[in-house]
Protein backbone atom coordinates (compact mmCIF):
# COMPACT_ATOMS: atom_id res chain seq x y z
CA UNK A 1 0.00 0.00 0.00
CA UNK A 2 1.35 3.42 -0.95
CA UNK A 3 2.00 6.23 1.49
CA UNK A 4 -0.74 8.81 0.94
CA UNK A 5 0.42 12.15 -0.48
CA UNK A 6 -0.48 15.06 1.79
CA UNK A 7 -1.29 17.83 -0.71
CA UNK A 8 -3.35 18.20 -3.87
CA UNK A 9 -0.29 19.10 -6.02
CA UNK A 10 1.49 15.96 -4.74
CA UNK A 11 -1.52 13.81 -5.66
CA UNK A 12 -1.83 15.25 -9.15
CA UNK A 13 1.91 15.13 -9.82
CA UNK A 14 2.27 11.61 -8.42
CA UNK A 15 -0.39 10.20 -10.74
CA UNK A 16 1.01 11.94 -13.82
CA UNK A 17 4.54 10.77 -13.08
CA UNK A 18 3.23 7.25 -12.32
CA UNK A 19 4.69 7.19 -8.80
CA UNK A 20 1.47 5.40 -7.94
CA UNK A 21 -1.62 4.32 -9.84
CA UNK A 22 -5.11 5.73 -9.38
CA UNK A 23 -6.25 2.39 -7.99
CA UNK A 24 -3.45 2.43 -5.41
CA UNK A 25 -4.38 5.99 -4.44
CA UNK A 26 -8.06 5.18 -4.01
CA UNK A 27 -7.32 1.99 -2.06
CA UNK A 28 -5.00 3.90 0.27
CA UNK A 29 -7.62 6.64 0.67
CA UNK A 30 -10.27 4.15 1.78
CA UNK A 31 -7.84 2.40 4.09
CA UNK A 32 -7.12 5.76 5.73
CA UNK A 33 -10.85 6.52 5.99
CA UNK A 34 -11.59 3.13 7.52
CA UNK A 35 -9.06 3.79 10.29
CA UNK A 36 -10.42 7.25 11.17
CA UNK A 37 -14.11 7.22 10.28
CA UNK A 38 -15.30 5.33 13.41
CA UNK A 39 -14.12 8.26 15.54
CA UNK A 40 -15.04 11.15 13.21
CA UNK A 41 -18.25 9.87 11.55
CA UNK A 42 -17.88 12.27 8.64
CA UNK A 43 -19.49 10.12 5.93
CA UNK A 44 -23.05 9.00 5.28
CA UNK A 45 -22.08 6.90 2.27
CA UNK A 46 -18.81 5.57 0.83
CA UNK A 47 -18.85 4.85 -2.89
CA UNK A 48 -15.94 2.41 -2.87
CA UNK A 49 -17.08 0.20 -5.74
CA UNK A 50 -17.82 3.16 -8.05
CA UNK A 51 -14.59 4.92 -7.09
CA UNK A 52 -12.43 1.87 -7.82
CA UNK A 53 -14.15 1.43 -11.18
CA UNK A 54 -13.37 5.08 -12.00
CA UNK A 55 -9.79 4.56 -10.84
CA UNK A 56 -9.34 1.50 -13.05
CA UNK A 57 -10.65 3.45 -16.04
CA UNK A 58 -8.30 6.30 -15.17
CA UNK A 59 -5.30 3.96 -15.04
CA UNK A 60 -6.18 2.60 -18.48
CA UNK A 61 -6.38 6.15 -19.81
CA UNK A 62 -3.03 6.90 -18.21
CA UNK A 63 -1.35 4.22 -20.31
CA UNK A 64 -2.56 5.73 -23.58
CA UNK A 65 -2.37 9.47 -22.85
CA UNK A 66 0.45 11.92 -22.25
CA UNK A 67 0.34 14.04 -19.07
CA UNK A 68 -0.69 17.04 -21.16
CA UNK A 69 -3.73 15.19 -22.48
CA UNK A 70 -5.09 14.37 -19.03
CA UNK A 71 -7.78 16.55 -17.42
CA UNK A 72 -6.40 19.03 -14.86
CA UNK A 73 -7.67 17.30 -11.70
CA UNK A 74 -7.05 13.78 -12.97
CA UNK A 75 -7.40 11.16 -10.20
CA UNK A 76 -8.10 13.58 -7.33
CA UNK A 77 -10.31 11.98 -4.62
CA UNK A 78 -13.01 14.28 -3.26
CA UNK A 79 -15.99 14.09 -0.94
CA UNK A 80 -19.42 15.53 -1.70
CA UNK A 81 -21.83 16.93 0.89
CA UNK A 82 -24.97 14.83 0.93
CA UNK A 83 -27.24 17.60 -0.34
CA UNK A 84 -25.68 17.39 -3.82
CA UNK A 85 -27.00 14.73 -6.18
CA UNK A 86 -24.61 12.21 -7.73
CA UNK A 87 -25.88 9.60 -10.19
CA UNK A 88 -26.49 6.15 -8.69
CA UNK A 89 -25.58 7.28 -5.18
CA UNK A 90 -27.91 7.79 -2.22
CA UNK A 91 -28.78 11.41 -1.51
CA UNK A 92 -30.47 11.88 1.85
CA UNK A 93 -29.81 15.55 2.74
CA UNK A 94 -29.29 14.13 6.23
CA UNK A 95 -33.04 13.39 6.46
CA UNK A 96 -35.10 10.26 6.98
CA UNK A 97 -37.63 11.56 4.49
CA UNK A 98 -35.12 10.78 1.70
CA UNK A 99 -34.06 7.39 3.02
CA UNK A 100 -33.86 4.93 0.15
CA UNK A 101 -33.60 7.63 -2.52
CA UNK A 102 -30.92 7.13 -5.20
CA UNK A 103 -30.21 10.05 -7.49
CA UNK A 104 -30.79 9.58 -11.24
CA UNK A 105 -28.61 12.58 -12.13
CA UNK A 106 -25.56 14.56 -11.01
CA UNK A 107 -25.41 18.15 -9.81
CA UNK A 108 -23.70 20.46 -12.31
CA UNK A 109 -20.99 21.55 -9.84
CA UNK A 110 -20.10 17.91 -9.17
CA UNK A 111 -20.26 16.93 -12.83
CA UNK A 112 -17.79 19.67 -13.74
CA UNK A 113 -15.30 18.22 -11.26
CA UNK A 114 -15.88 14.68 -12.56
CA UNK A 115 -15.22 16.01 -16.08
CA UNK A 116 -12.01 17.59 -14.74
CA UNK A 117 -10.87 14.16 -13.50
CA UNK A 118 -12.02 13.99 -9.87
CA UNK A 119 -13.11 10.71 -8.29
CA UNK A 120 -16.02 10.78 -5.81
CA UNK A 121 -15.11 8.97 -2.59
CA UNK A 122 -18.45 9.35 -0.84
CA UNK A 123 -21.17 11.58 0.58
CA UNK A 124 -20.42 13.57 3.74
CA UNK A 125 -22.66 14.16 6.73
CA UNK A 126 -24.84 17.25 7.00
CA UNK A 127 -27.46 18.77 9.24
CA UNK A 128 -30.87 17.81 7.86
CA UNK A 129 -31.51 19.82 4.68
CA UNK A 130 -28.48 21.93 5.68
CA UNK A 131 -30.40 23.39 8.64
CA UNK A 132 -27.96 23.58 11.52
CA UNK A 133 -24.55 24.60 12.78
CA UNK A 134 -23.19 21.37 14.23
CA UNK A 135 -24.36 18.24 12.27
CA UNK A 136 -26.37 17.34 15.37
CA UNK A 137 -29.52 17.80 13.29
CA UNK A 138 -28.51 14.98 10.95
CA UNK A 139 -31.02 12.14 11.14
CA UNK A 140 -28.21 9.58 10.93
CA UNK A 141 -25.23 10.61 13.07
CA UNK A 142 -23.35 13.49 14.64
CA UNK A 143 -19.89 14.13 13.26
CA UNK A 144 -17.00 14.87 15.63
CA UNK A 145 -14.37 17.58 15.55
CA UNK A 146 -10.92 16.01 14.96
CA UNK A 147 -9.30 18.58 17.28
CA UNK A 148 -11.48 17.39 20.18
CA UNK A 149 -13.89 14.53 19.63
CA UNK A 150 -16.25 15.87 22.32
CA UNK A 151 -16.85 19.02 20.25
CA UNK A 152 -18.90 19.62 17.12
CA UNK A 153 -17.22 20.19 13.73
CA UNK A 154 -19.72 22.94 12.88
CA UNK A 155 -22.39 22.75 10.26
CA UNK A 156 -24.13 22.18 8.11
CA UNK A 157 -21.05 21.14 6.08
CA UNK A 158 -19.51 19.64 9.22
CA UNK A 159 -18.94 16.24 7.64
CA UNK A 160 -16.91 17.75 4.80
CA UNK A 161 -14.84 19.94 7.15
CA UNK A 162 -14.19 17.05 9.54
CA UNK A 163 -13.15 14.75 6.68
CA UNK A 164 -10.59 17.29 5.51
CA UNK A 165 -9.33 18.30 8.96
CA UNK A 166 -8.84 14.66 9.96
CA UNK A 167 -6.78 13.95 6.84
CA UNK A 168 -9.26 11.54 5.30
CA UNK A 169 -9.54 13.78 2.22
CA UNK A 170 -7.78 16.84 0.83
CA UNK A 171 -10.91 18.28 -0.79
CA UNK A 172 -14.63 18.09 -0.01
CA UNK A 173 -17.58 20.04 -1.34
CA UNK A 174 -19.94 21.94 0.92
CA UNK A 175 -22.81 24.36 0.67
CA UNK A 176 -23.25 27.70 2.40
CA UNK A 177 -26.71 29.17 3.02
CA UNK A 178 -25.91 31.16 6.14
CA UNK A 179 -22.30 30.21 6.88
CA UNK A 180 -22.37 26.44 6.44
CA UNK A 181 -18.94 26.29 4.77
CA UNK A 182 -17.16 29.06 6.62
CA UNK A 183 -18.30 28.17 10.15
CA UNK A 184 -17.19 24.50 10.05
CA UNK A 185 -13.92 25.64 8.47
CA UNK A 186 -13.42 27.90 11.47
CA UNK A 187 -14.27 25.13 13.93
CA UNK A 188 -12.08 22.51 12.20
CA UNK A 189 -9.10 24.65 11.11
CA UNK A 190 -9.69 24.20 7.39
CA UNK A 191 -9.97 26.66 4.49
CA UNK A 192 -13.17 27.15 2.52
CA UNK A 193 -14.84 29.40 -0.02
CA UNK A 194 -18.44 30.55 -0.33
CA UNK A 195 -18.65 32.02 -3.84
CA UNK A 196 -20.70 34.96 -5.03
CA UNK A 197 -24.35 33.94 -5.32
CA UNK A 198 -24.82 32.43 -8.78
CA UNK A 199 -21.11 31.91 -9.46
CA UNK A 200 -21.53 28.12 -9.11
CA UNK A 201 -24.64 26.39 -10.46
CA UNK A 202 -27.21 25.21 -7.93
CA UNK A 203 -28.67 22.63 -10.32
CA UNK A 204 -28.71 19.30 -8.48
CA UNK A 205 -28.45 20.90 -5.05
CA UNK A 206 -31.36 20.03 -2.77
CA UNK A 207 -32.59 23.51 -1.99
CA UNK A 208 -32.85 24.94 1.50
CA UNK A 209 -33.27 28.66 0.73
CA UNK A 210 -32.96 29.27 -3.00
CA UNK A 211 -31.92 32.94 -2.84
CA UNK A 212 -29.16 32.19 -0.30
CA UNK A 213 -27.67 28.78 -1.22
CA UNK A 214 -24.12 28.60 -2.60
CA UNK A 215 -21.97 25.59 -3.50
CA UNK A 216 -18.33 25.83 -2.44
CA UNK A 217 -15.14 23.98 -1.52
CA UNK A 218 -13.31 22.98 1.68
CA UNK A 219 -9.61 22.08 1.76
CA UNK A 220 -6.41 22.63 3.69
CA UNK A 221 -5.34 25.90 2.08
CA UNK A 222 -6.42 28.63 -0.32
CA UNK A 223 -3.86 27.38 -2.82
CA UNK A 224 -5.42 23.91 -2.83
CA UNK A 225 -9.06 24.94 -3.12
CA UNK A 226 -8.48 27.53 -5.86
CA UNK A 227 -8.32 25.17 -8.88
CA UNK A 228 -11.27 23.14 -7.53
CA UNK A 229 -13.41 26.25 -7.18
CA UNK A 230 -12.40 27.52 -10.62
CA UNK A 231 -13.51 24.30 -12.32
CA UNK A 232 -16.94 24.51 -10.65
CA UNK A 233 -17.76 27.99 -11.90
CA UNK A 234 -19.58 29.11 -15.02
CA UNK A 235 -23.02 29.66 -16.42
CA UNK A 236 -25.38 26.70 -16.41
CA UNK A 237 -28.49 26.82 -18.65
CA UNK A 238 -30.15 24.50 -16.13
CA UNK A 239 -29.88 27.19 -13.43
CA UNK A 240 -31.38 30.54 -14.39
CA UNK A 241 -29.65 32.23 -11.43
CA UNK A 242 -26.16 31.19 -12.52
CA UNK A 243 -24.02 34.09 -13.64
CA UNK A 244 -22.65 34.81 -17.10
CA UNK A 245 -19.60 36.58 -15.57
CA UNK A 246 -16.47 34.44 -16.18
CA UNK A 247 -14.19 33.62 -13.24
CA UNK A 248 -10.86 35.43 -13.28
CA UNK A 249 -7.54 33.65 -12.68
CA UNK A 250 -6.18 33.99 -9.17
CA UNK A 251 -2.96 36.04 -9.08
CA UNK A 252 0.06 34.97 -7.05
CA UNK A 253 0.88 37.90 -4.78
CA UNK A 254 4.39 38.74 -3.64
CA UNK A 255 3.05 41.14 -1.00
CA UNK A 256 -0.21 42.71 0.14
CA UNK A 257 0.95 46.20 -0.81
CA UNK A 258 -1.94 48.15 -2.28
CA UNK A 259 -4.58 45.89 -0.68
CA UNK A 260 -7.05 47.73 1.53
CA UNK A 261 -8.55 45.58 4.29
CA UNK A 262 -11.68 46.82 6.04
CA UNK A 263 -12.37 46.06 9.70
CA UNK A 264 -16.09 46.30 10.60
CA UNK A 265 -16.72 47.41 14.17
CA UNK A 266 -20.07 45.60 14.13
CA UNK A 267 -18.31 42.20 14.01
CA UNK A 268 -16.44 42.69 17.29
CA UNK A 269 -19.48 42.60 19.54
CA UNK A 270 -19.89 42.15 23.26
CA UNK A 271 -19.89 38.47 24.14
CA UNK A 272 -17.37 37.38 21.52
CA UNK A 273 -14.85 34.88 22.92
CA UNK A 274 -11.76 36.95 23.85
CA UNK A 275 -9.37 34.54 22.14
CA UNK A 276 -11.33 34.77 18.89
CA UNK A 277 -11.04 38.54 18.92
CA UNK A 278 -7.34 38.36 19.83
CA UNK A 279 -6.39 35.87 17.10
CA UNK A 280 -8.33 37.71 14.40
CA UNK A 281 -6.70 41.00 15.41
CA UNK A 282 -3.29 39.33 15.27
CA UNK A 283 -4.06 38.01 11.78
CA UNK A 284 -5.07 41.50 10.64
CA UNK A 285 -1.83 42.83 12.08
CA UNK A 286 0.09 40.17 10.16
CA UNK A 287 -1.64 41.26 6.96
CA UNK A 288 -0.59 44.82 7.72
CA UNK A 289 3.01 43.64 8.15
CA UNK A 290 2.72 42.00 4.72
CA UNK A 291 1.82 45.37 3.22
CA UNK A 292 -1.96 45.68 3.54
CA UNK A 293 -3.58 48.95 4.55
CA UNK A 294 -6.08 48.41 7.38
CA UNK A 295 -9.11 50.71 7.32
CA UNK A 296 -12.08 50.84 9.74
CA UNK A 297 -15.43 50.41 7.97
CA UNK A 298 -19.04 50.31 9.11
CA UNK A 299 -21.79 47.87 8.15
CA UNK A 300 -24.54 49.52 10.19
CA UNK A 301 -27.36 47.10 9.40
CA UNK A 302 -25.40 44.01 10.50
CA UNK A 303 -27.42 43.87 13.72
CA UNK A 304 -30.54 43.02 11.69
CA UNK A 305 -28.96 40.15 9.72
CA UNK A 306 -29.92 37.42 12.20
CA UNK A 307 -33.66 38.21 12.39
CA UNK A 308 -33.82 38.95 8.65
CA UNK A 309 -32.19 35.61 7.81
CA UNK A 310 -34.51 33.67 10.12
CA UNK A 311 -37.52 35.12 8.35
CA UNK A 312 -36.32 34.77 4.74
CA UNK A 313 -34.58 31.38 4.98
CA UNK A 314 -37.45 29.52 6.74
CA UNK A 315 -39.95 31.13 4.37
CA UNK A 316 -38.07 29.80 1.35
CA UNK A 317 -37.56 26.45 3.09
CA UNK A 318 -41.28 26.05 3.76
CA UNK A 319 -41.89 26.38 0.01
CA UNK A 320 -38.95 24.23 -1.10
CA UNK A 321 -39.69 21.38 1.30
CA UNK A 322 -43.34 21.16 0.26
CA UNK A 323 -42.22 18.75 -2.49
CA UNK A 324 -41.40 16.06 0.09
CA UNK A 325 -44.88 14.64 0.43
CA UNK A 326 -44.45 10.86 0.29
CA UNK A 327 -45.76 10.65 -3.27
CA UNK A 328 -42.80 11.15 -5.59
CA UNK A 329 -39.67 9.94 -3.81
CA UNK A 330 -38.22 8.99 -0.44
CA UNK A 331 -40.16 7.92 2.63
CA UNK A 332 -43.83 7.01 2.19
CA UNK A 333 -46.09 6.15 5.11
CA UNK A 334 -49.26 4.08 4.74
CA UNK A 335 -52.45 6.11 5.12
CA UNK A 336 -56.14 6.02 4.15
CA UNK A 337 -56.32 9.51 2.68
CA UNK A 338 -53.97 11.83 0.82
CA UNK A 339 -54.01 14.30 3.70
CA UNK A 340 -53.07 11.60 6.21
CA UNK A 341 -50.32 10.42 3.83
CA UNK A 342 -48.80 13.92 3.79
CA UNK A 343 -49.15 14.40 7.54
CA UNK A 344 -47.72 11.03 8.53
CA UNK A 345 -44.88 11.05 6.01
CA UNK A 346 -43.75 14.58 6.83
CA UNK A 347 -44.37 14.13 10.55
CA UNK A 348 -42.15 11.07 10.75
CA UNK A 349 -39.69 12.00 8.00
CA UNK A 350 -38.69 15.49 9.14
CA UNK A 351 -36.66 16.21 12.26
CA UNK A 352 -37.52 18.81 14.89
CA UNK A 353 -35.35 21.62 13.48
CA UNK A 354 -36.74 21.21 9.97
CA UNK A 355 -40.30 21.23 11.36
CA UNK A 356 -39.47 24.35 13.37
CA UNK A 357 -38.22 26.23 10.32
CA UNK A 358 -41.11 25.10 8.14
CA UNK A 359 -43.55 26.42 10.75
CA UNK A 360 -41.66 29.71 11.09
CA UNK A 361 -41.59 30.15 7.33
CA UNK A 362 -45.21 29.24 6.79
CA UNK A 363 -46.23 31.72 9.47
CA UNK A 364 -44.12 34.50 7.93
CA UNK A 365 -45.73 33.90 4.54
CA UNK A 366 -49.30 33.56 5.78
CA UNK A 367 -52.06 36.05 5.01
CA UNK A 368 -51.87 39.08 7.27
CA UNK A 369 -48.21 38.54 8.15
CA UNK A 370 -46.46 38.55 4.75
CA UNK A 371 -45.96 42.32 4.60
CA UNK A 372 -45.19 42.63 8.30
CA UNK A 373 -42.49 39.95 8.28
CA UNK A 374 -41.30 38.61 4.91
CA UNK A 375 -41.82 41.83 2.95
CA UNK A 376 -40.09 43.93 5.58
CA UNK A 377 -37.22 41.44 5.89
CA UNK A 378 -36.58 41.72 2.14
CA UNK A 379 -36.38 45.49 2.43
CA UNK A 380 -33.86 45.29 5.26
CA UNK A 381 -31.93 42.71 3.25
CA UNK A 382 -31.38 45.38 0.59
CA UNK A 383 -30.01 47.73 3.25
CA UNK A 384 -27.53 45.04 4.33
CA UNK A 385 -26.52 44.57 0.69
CA UNK A 386 -26.05 48.32 0.28
CA UNK A 387 -23.78 48.39 3.35
CA UNK A 388 -21.40 46.02 1.57
CA UNK A 389 -21.58 47.96 -1.70
CA UNK A 390 -20.69 51.16 0.16
CA UNK A 391 -17.80 49.50 2.02
CA UNK A 392 -16.30 48.04 -1.14
CA UNK A 393 -16.01 51.50 -2.61
CA UNK A 394 -13.37 52.07 0.08
CA UNK A 395 -11.72 48.67 0.64
CA UNK A 396 -10.80 45.54 -1.35
CA UNK A 397 -11.99 43.11 1.29
CA UNK A 398 -13.47 42.96 4.77
CA UNK A 399 -11.79 40.89 7.50
CA UNK A 400 -13.84 39.58 10.41
CA UNK A 401 -14.28 36.61 12.74
CA UNK A 402 -16.17 33.67 11.28
CA UNK A 403 -17.95 32.77 14.52
CA UNK A 404 -18.14 34.39 17.95
CA UNK A 405 -16.71 31.27 19.61
CA UNK A 406 -14.59 28.25 18.86
CA UNK A 407 -16.25 24.83 18.51
CA UNK A 408 -18.73 24.10 21.29
CA UNK A 409 -19.33 20.73 22.91
CA UNK A 410 -21.70 18.20 21.39
CA UNK A 411 -25.05 18.66 23.11
CA UNK A 412 -24.23 22.11 24.49
CA UNK A 413 -26.84 23.95 22.39
CA UNK A 414 -29.21 21.07 21.68
CA UNK A 415 -32.05 22.48 23.77
CA UNK A 416 -31.38 26.13 22.96
CA UNK A 417 -32.11 26.87 19.27
CA UNK A 418 -31.41 30.59 19.68
CA UNK A 419 -27.90 29.93 21.01
CA UNK A 420 -27.32 27.68 17.98
CA UNK A 421 -28.59 30.40 15.61
CA UNK A 422 -26.23 32.95 17.16
CA UNK A 423 -23.24 30.86 16.05
CA UNK A 424 -23.92 32.14 12.50
CA UNK A 425 -24.28 35.81 13.40
CA UNK A 426 -21.07 36.81 11.55
CA UNK A 427 -21.62 34.69 8.45
CA UNK A 428 -25.27 35.44 7.62
CA UNK A 429 -24.71 38.96 6.18
CA UNK A 430 -22.59 37.71 3.27
CA UNK A 431 -25.35 35.30 2.22
CA UNK A 432 -28.04 37.96 2.49
CA UNK A 433 -25.94 40.28 0.33
CA UNK A 434 -24.75 37.51 -2.02
CA UNK A 435 -21.06 38.46 -1.69
CA UNK A 436 -18.22 35.90 -1.60
CA UNK A 437 -16.29 34.86 1.49
CA UNK A 438 -13.16 32.84 2.25
CA UNK A 439 -12.54 31.37 5.72
CA UNK A 440 -9.19 30.12 7.01
CA UNK A 441 -7.48 29.36 10.36
CA UNK A 442 -5.56 32.09 12.23
CA UNK A 443 -4.69 30.41 15.53
CA UNK A 444 -5.95 28.35 18.44
CA UNK A 445 -7.65 29.05 21.75
CA UNK A 446 -6.35 27.84 25.10
CA UNK A 447 -8.16 24.53 24.60
CA UNK A 448 -6.28 23.96 21.31
CA UNK A 449 -9.41 24.51 19.22
CA UNK A 450 -8.97 26.39 15.93
CA UNK A 451 -9.95 30.04 15.45
CA UNK A 452 -11.04 31.13 11.97
CA UNK A 453 -11.12 34.44 10.14
CA UNK A 454 -13.14 35.30 7.03
CA UNK A 455 -12.43 37.67 4.19
CA UNK A 456 -15.53 38.99 2.41
CA UNK A 457 -15.21 40.69 -0.96
CA UNK A 458 -17.14 42.52 -3.62
CA UNK A 459 -19.22 40.56 -6.12
CA UNK A 460 -17.10 38.24 -8.31
CA UNK A 461 -13.89 39.07 -6.41
CA UNK A 462 -13.14 35.48 -5.38
CA UNK A 463 -9.77 35.63 -7.16
CA UNK A 464 -8.73 38.55 -4.95
CA UNK A 465 -9.88 36.89 -1.71
CA UNK A 466 -8.13 33.62 -2.56
CA UNK A 467 -4.93 35.46 -3.51
CA UNK A 468 -4.90 37.40 -0.22
CA UNK A 469 -5.61 34.25 1.81
CA UNK A 470 -2.93 32.30 -0.06
CA UNK A 471 -0.33 35.02 0.59
CA UNK A 472 -1.25 35.11 4.28
CA UNK A 473 -0.92 31.32 4.46
CA UNK A 474 2.41 31.41 2.63
CA UNK A 475 3.69 33.50 5.53
CA UNK A 476 2.02 31.60 8.40
CA UNK A 477 1.59 27.94 9.35
CA UNK A 478 -1.82 27.75 11.01
CA UNK A 479 -3.32 25.92 8.00
CA UNK A 480 -0.58 23.28 8.16
CA UNK A 481 -1.39 22.18 11.71
CA UNK A 482 -2.93 18.70 11.98
CA UNK A 483 -5.01 17.28 14.86
CA UNK A 484 -3.93 14.20 16.80
CA UNK A 485 -6.80 11.91 17.75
Amino acid sequence: MISLPTTVPQILAGIRSKQFSCVELIQATYQNIESKEPQIQAFLYLSKEQALQQAQAADQRLTTSSPEELPPLFGLPIGVKDVLNVTDMPTTAGSKILSGYTSPYTATAVQKLIDAGCIIIGKTNTDEFAMGSSTENSAYQTSHNPWNLDHVPGGSSGGSAAAVASGMLNIALGTDTGGSIRQPCSFCGTTGIKPTYGRVSRYGLIAYASSLDSVGVIGHSAQEITPIYQHMTGHDPKDSTSTQVPAQPTPQLTSLAGIKVGIPQEYFIEGIQPEVKQKVNQAVQKMAELGAEVIPVSLPHTQYALPVYYIIAPAEASANLARFDGVRYGLRQTADTHLDLFKQTRGQGFGNEVKRRIMLGTYALSAGYYDAFYGKAQKVRQLIRQDFINAFQIVDCIAAPVAPTTAFKIGEHTNDPLAMYLEDVFTLPANLAGVPGVAFPVGFDQSSLPVGMQLMGNYYSEHTLLAIAAHYQANTNWHAAAPQF
